[in-house]
């Protein structure tokens, strides 16, 4: 008698835990669940790529102070990593005869 009754509580335990487990994957398969899921991976996407950008910044940011420092260039004091600084142009010194390749053909 204890044996019958040991079995028939062991396989009801067994089938509440499958029913269960089955019960929580459909939900996570539903489209509302893996629209949400999706929509968290890429937010999560979204704040590595951030983070790398930033990375990326302050090592630039890092080498181009080192490459002021060598050829002796003044380095700006006020620099925001967050924000990139603005860039100026090279002037070029104007010569009176430009060259224009299309001019010798």
């Amino acid at each position: 008698m204890f044996r019958r009754t040991f079995w028939f509580t062991a396989g009801a335990a067994a089938g509440v835990w499958a029913t269960t487990k089955v019960n929580r994957k459909l939900k996570q398969l539903t489209p509302e669940s893996l629209a949400a899921q999706a929509a968290n991976k890429a937010i999560e996407t979204g704040h590595r790529i951030k983070d790398l950008a930033l990375d990326v910044r302050a090592g630039m940011l890092q080498r181009e102070a080192e490459l002021g420092e060598a050829l002796g260039l003044e380095v700006p004091v006020d620099h925001d990593p967050e924000l990139p600084a603005q860039r100026r142009l090279a002037a070029l010194p104007y010569t009176k005869y430009s060259y224009n390749r299309n001019e010798d053909h």
